[in-house]
């Protein structure tokens, strides 16, 4: 099933300061940059963003550039569970979406977003992963839930191709604008 801009939901997982800078060199920029071409073509295109962080007295707030980019009145779920289907104020968040096609990035890939991915499938959610909108501080631990996932019925997807995606053909209005946003 492909990505569809008027039933799915971009789901935010927390992308805290301080879990970022326990991320290999240069993996948190580069995950942020995908998260926010993500985040502009929601913005565009109406689609609603839910963000969550693992407990931020520890962990810290979003990353600043993402905080900067969100839709205005996105309100933030801090929470400690690891699956975000586990928080109240996450399923309400998402049941009040009435969309049923839940786009997950985020990190950490074998922990929040895998268990978030399962259960959100075990509902009968449709699950979309962009591999390269999820990070993990050891490549072999995100690897492991990618294939996990995937296993499970998860469409392992990726940023670009979930932008194109939600635009479905060259002809529509955002076309040019949120095409210039994959260099």
């Amino acid at each position: 099933m492909m990505a569809n801009s008027e039933n799915s939901v971009l789901v935010i997982i927390d992308v805290q300061q301080k879990l970022a800078q326990a991320m290999p060199q240069g993996v948190h920029e580069r995950l942020n940059k995908q998260i926010n071409i993500l985040l502009t073509a929601a913005k565009v295109l109406s689609i609603p963003v839910i963000v969550t962080e693992q407990y931020p007295k520890g962990l810290g707030p979003t990353e600043a550039d993402l905080q900067n980019n969100l839709p205005v009145g996105t309100k933030t779920i801090e929470k400690t569970c690891f699956s975000c289907l586990q928080s109240e104020d996450f399923r309400f968040q998402l049941a009040a979406t009435h969309r049923q096609q839940v786009i997950l990035v985020g990190m950490e890939t074998h922990i929040c977003v895998l268990q978030t991915a399962l259960a959100l499938k075990a509902e009968n959610y449709n699950v979309h992963v962009a591999e390269d909108g999820v990070c993990s501080r050891s490549k072999s631990n995100q690897y492991n839930a990618i294939q996990r996932m995937r296993h499970a019925g998860v469409i392992i997807s990726n940023v670009e191709s979930i932008l194109f995606e939600w635009l479905g053909d060259a002809s529509h209005a955002e076309f040019k604008t949120l095409a210039k946003l994959i260099v």
